[in-house]
């Protein structure tokens, strides 16, 4: 697969002065806030120079985009436990290559993103690495295409973008939870998870586990929340919430490891035996670090691989527009009933 890259010279003062119809320094002293100028001149500048995505060099005269050692990356959420561990893949390519990591939080905010990008974009990084499975505002990716810094997309591999895509396909890992389940001939199927207007790879994840039960004549009660965080303690509420509903479902499949090892310790509480009872499976391969008697059964992703090739692609001499798809597995536990004798 491949991706129509961008890599056009970086905007300048000079660009926006030509473009305002008005000198140098005026832009200088609009972007600055300084000097006597009329407020309509002010506007047409500040508007021009946001259209054409002009980011001032706060670094000027020390960094350039052609000596920076610097890498900016923006992730959801260094707290979490899956993006901690991309973040060490990136830190350990980066490391030996000579370049320092600066990084940004977005928190799945389109807003939070932006702000991040522009800030970043100041500081004349080497490359930038962004998290896919964002609604990106649409000023961010008119920023980006401006700036001359090629950037890398991680972790969605369904909708590529940007200069290249480094990622997986989360439509797949959906299929392959519902597949754990079909297999073991289990129909009355559950999810549970949280966020999903914002994390947009969770969203295709259940995409592709509620098309692949429907495919196979099973069905799906969904339990989500839009505002709960995804963690173990939202796991444990919603499985609470399901389970209150009456009728137990044959399984269970969670947004992340983290929600589920929640859901298994509320079930456990509520003596439902896992997984004579309830089958139960997770994502992201997180919760296998710190399994014991109960190990998960969940699709495991290579998290420090992913961070190891988006780096050597903000790296790369030159980028083509690719697709790096990493291949995912579903490592079985012993919370999903063993597969039916064909």
């Amino acid at each position: 697969m491949s991706q129509v890259p961008h890599f056009p010279r970086t905007i300048t003062i000079a660009d926006v002065a030509k473009a305002a119809g008005v000198s140098s320094m005026t832009v200088s002293k609009v972007l600055r806030g300084t000097g006597r100028i009329a407020s309509e001149t002010r506007d047409r500048v500040s508007r021009i120079a946001d259209e054409l995505g002009y980011v001032p060099n706060r670094l000027a005269g020390s960094l350039s985009s052609q000596t920076s050692s610097l890498i900016g990356i923006v992730i959801p959420s260094i707290g979490d436990q899956v993006f901690a561990g991309v973040l060490a893949g990136i830190n350990e390519v980066l490391n030996n290559k000579g370049y320092t990591a600066f990084i940004g939080e977005s928190f799945f905010d389109p807003a939070n993103e932006l702000r991040i990008v522009h800030m970043m974009l100041t500081m004349k990084p080497a490359a930038l690495i962004l998290t896919g499975g964002i609604a990106r505002d649409e000023r961010t990716k008119r920023l980006l295409r401006r700036s001359g810094v090629r950037a890398v997309q991680l972790w969605d591999g369904d909708k590529p973008d940007l200069d290249a895509t480094v990622g997986l396909s989360h439509l797949s890992a959906g299929r392959l939870a519902a597949e754990s389940f079909i297999n073991a001939g289990l129909t009355r199927c559950a999810y549970i998870g949280s966020q999903l207007s914002q994390d947009l790879c969770a969203a295709s994840r259940l995409e592709g586990y509620g098309n692949s039960l429907a495919t196979h004549g099973a069905s799906l009660e969904l339990v989500t929340d839009p505002q709960l965080p995804r963690s173990t303690e939202t796991g444990y509420s919603l499985t609470k919430s399901l389970i209150a509903k009456g009728e137990i479902p044959q399984a269970i499949h969670y947004l992340n490891d983290a929600m589920a090892i929640g859901g298994l310790r509320y079930l456990l509480e509520a003596a439902v035996s896992v997984p004579s009872h309830v089958s139960v499976n997770g994502f992201n391969g997180t919760a296998l670090l710190h399994s014991l008697t109960t190990r998960l059964s969940t699709i495991e992703v290579p998290l420090l691989e992913i961070g190891r090739r988006a780096a050597s692609a903000a790296l790369a001499v030159s980028l083509e527009g690719t697709v790096d798809l990493i291949e995912i597995n579903l490592t079985e536990g012993n919370t999903v009933r063993a597969k039916r004798m064909t």
